[in-house]
């Protein structure tokens, strides 16, 4: 009997760690789903030579490539402020579709939001980041910051899609920051 009690403990030890170890990945797993905002996705890239050719079209992305690491780990957090102000404007459309807004007073208090948003996350960048941005803008769509409500309603056709336009960020630049965003449940 004295030897059953031992070996009894030593099947259970190994028992109790497996479960153990799978609830703490399960929660972890758990956790990883349910973040939202900005999710840091990987370390930052090593910054390359200007010499190497962007794989992206996106002058924001070449840019950030080649960044030293210390403005490369500012320019992340610009982003993820960035991201704060995404979520604002989410729970902002939220707040106006319950008080029965339209959808055009939406689209448009969004679009004015995400001006905002680009207005303040510029304040913090240096003038060479804010003129490429603006440059990129003003090429694109007559304005350094951006399309306005009525080009994108001419674009989209609805003010629904205007809004989702509106609360959209850049995938591209965002991976090259090591950065996903994924809007928080309002």
């Amino acid at each position: 009997m004295p030897l059953s009690l031992p070996l009894s403990r030593r099947a259970l030890l190994p028992f109790v760690a497996g479960v153990a170890l799978l609830a703490t990945t399960s929660s972890t797993v758990a956790g990883a789903a349910e973040a939202c905002g900005s999710v840091i996705t990987a370390p930052l890239a090593r910054p390359v030579s200007a010499d190497d050719p962007c794989p992206s079209t996106d002058p924001v992305v070449c840019r950030i490539r080649v960044l030293p690491m210390d403005e490369k780990v500012e320019a992340q957090r610009t982003r993820m402020r960035y991201h704060e102000l995404l979520e604002d404007m989410h729970r902002t459309a939220a707040d106006m579709r319950a008080a029965g807004a339209t959808d055009e007073e939406i689209a448009r208090e969004m679009v004015g939001m995400r001006n905002q948003a680009k207005e303040i996350t510029r304040a913090g960048m240096t003038p060479e980041e804010v003129r490429i941005l603006e440059e990129r803008n003003i090429a694109k769509y007559g304005d350094p910051l951006g399309p306005t409500a009525d080009q994108l309603y001419a674009k989209y056709g609805s003010w629904q899609q205007v809004t989702d336009a509106s609360m959209r960020t850049s995938y591209a630049v965002d991976r090259e920051l090591s950065l996903e965003y994924r809007p928080c449940p309002v």
